[in-house]
């Protein structure tokens, strides 16, 4: 049995990991995050110490220590612009650490974190559910094993809706989340080079706070993609369903089914991290260099290779940029 902490204990995924320590059959001791609505803590760890102060979980983790019970595992489910620093006080304490989406905002952390996690002996592992996704799986396989000069045709929508709490939120804070490309797309980009290669083109055709959309070039594929949190974009028959989200990915016009399997992918992703695999810090540079260049790239509007929904949602909706 593992000992683990938890930072960012009142976050949105931070159920998904209690969930997957328990079903891991291991033990939280310890969590914190600034909110106090952390109820769901009885439902998986009711003893589990709590604060709202980091510096008193840093005394409650170095006391633990010191009494010989140091934590194994710290796991970061904290606002993205937090990740870096939290990663780098689970290292200098002497834990491995399992960080949520973008494990960074940039890629020169990576280089930075990689350092310190040679100096420490310790490795940051990175969530990266969708490698771990059967459909997705099996569209690894598919692409590996056709011939080896094929390159794909592929179109990745994702739309979210979120209400006007995101603005208000650490989320609607490009600075902090990184924008909506990375704050719900790193995970997609991920999957997309995973699975077709290296990236030959960037191309962004448009960057707003409540979508995005571009054309991304791999090895393997010609990618068009389609990410938002308006809920206008959704295409009405969705929305007449009472859907608040819509998600499709299709392979040379086929679509590919993957809208669910997604609840045990966190147990799934710690049960791999405990048995001597998991992502380590580096599998994630690809995407965080994708979404670092979407981020700070000039969108040239529809032109070239630009997905079908960039046009079909041209008129930019009520909410208000923040």
């Amino acid at each position: 049995m593992k000992s683990f902490s938890l930072i960012g204990a009142a976050g949105y995924i931070a159920p998904r990991h209690m969930k997957a320590i328990k079903d891991t059959n291991n033990k939280l001791l310890a969590a914190v995050d600034k909110n106090d609505s952390v109820g769901i803590i009885d439902s998986y760890f009711p003893e589990a110490a709590f604060f709202t102060e980091f510096e008193r979980f840093d005394r409650h983790l170095e006391k633990l220590k010191r009494n010989g019970d140091q934590i194994d595992y710290i796991s970061i489910c904290s606002p993205n612009y937090l990740h870096d620093a939290h990663i780098r006080f689970g290292l200098r304490y002497g834990a491995d650490v399992i960080c949520e989406k973008p494990i960074v905002l940039n890629p020169w952390n990576i280089d930075a974190l990689e350092e310190l996690q040679n100096e420490t002996g310790k490795n940051v592992f990175n969530i990266l559910q969708l490698r771990l996704h059967d459909s997705i799986v099996e569209l690894k396989n598919r692409v590996d094993n056709s011939p080896s000069d094929k390159v794909f045709d592929f179109d990745l929508t994702y739309q979210t809706s979120r209400g006007l709490w995101y603005y208000t939120s650490w989320k609607g804070d490009d600075s902090k989340s990184g924008g909506i490309a990375t704050n719900i797309g790193v995970h997609f980009f991920d999957m997309l080079g995973w699975i077709f290669g290296d990236v030959k083109e960037n191309v962004v055709h448009v960057h707003e706070h409540d979508r995005a959309a571009g054309y991304l070039e791999f090895d393997r594929a010609r990618v068009r993609w389609f990410l938002s949190i308006n809920y206008n974009t959704i295409p009405s028959e969705v929305r007449e369903k009472g859907l608040r989200t819509y998600r499709s990915i299709k392979l040379d016009g086929e679509e590919i089914e993957f809208s669910g399997g997604f609840t045990e992918l966190h147990t799934k992703s710690y049960s791999d991290i405990l048995s001597g695999n998991g992502f380590k810090i580096d599998e994630a540079r690809k995407a965080i260099q994708i979404v670092h260049e979407i981020r700070n790239a000039t969108p040239i509007g529809a032109k070239g290779e630009f997905h079908p929904f960039v046009k079909l949602n041209s008129t930019k909706h009520p909410f208000t940029s923040h």
